[in-house]
């Protein structure tokens, strides 16, 4: 018996954890983006009112009594900067402040006048920025719609709230006199 025979006990686990291989440094693969169905704005909004390659203003007030006032006379020096000597002030003036009044009147915090102008047109647009509440904005003013140098007026809601906007015509026709 010349062989050597090894005497092994019983196989028992080891009373000690085993070592764990080291975590991977880079991920197998990065995961791949998954494609969209709609392309969204940056900040996940539906854009905002823009007007571009024209003169704009924007003024802001708060929404009191005493909004009308102020927004008429300061979109009327906003307006004079714009040279239009044909411009009818009256008509003008009584625009923003129907629209003003209007805004006011249906509720929010504040009062935004947007002003533009293009081939003798100016365009009048108050927003009451109300999101809470999204009913009809309603009907421009009567005394708004009548006037003799607005083209066009009009009002409706969307994300920023109530809008009502009128187009006036920079420069009218003379009124006809009749005989």
């Amino acid at each position: 018996m010349s062989e050597v025979v090894e005497a092994r006990g019983p196989k028992v686990p080891p009373s000690f954890p085993p070592k764990s291989p080291p975590p991977q440094k880079k991920p197998v693969e990065p995961p791949r983006p998954q494609p969209a169905t709609k392309p969204k704005s940056l900040t996940g909004m539906p854009p905002r009112l823009v007007v571009t390659s024209r003169r704009a203003r924007v003024l802001a007030f708060r929404a009191d009594q005493w909004a009308a006032k102020k927004a008429a006379g300061q979109a009327a020096l906003a307006v004079a900067e714009w040279d239009y000597p044909l411009l009818d002030e009256h008509d003008f003036l009584k625009t923003v402040h129907g629209l003003v009044h209007t805004a006011v009147a249906a509720g929010g915090k504040r009062v935004s006048v947007h002003l533009a102008d293009q081939n003798n047109k100016i365009l009048v647009m108050v927003l009451n920025h109300q999101t809470g509440e999204q009913d009809d904005a309603g009907p421009v003013p009567a005394e708004v719609a009548v006037l003799r140098t607005v083209d066009a007026c009009g009002s409706h809601t969307d994300h920023d709230g109530h809008a009502w906007w009128a187009l006036l015509d920079a420069q009218p026709r003379p009124k006809k006199h009749l005989a």
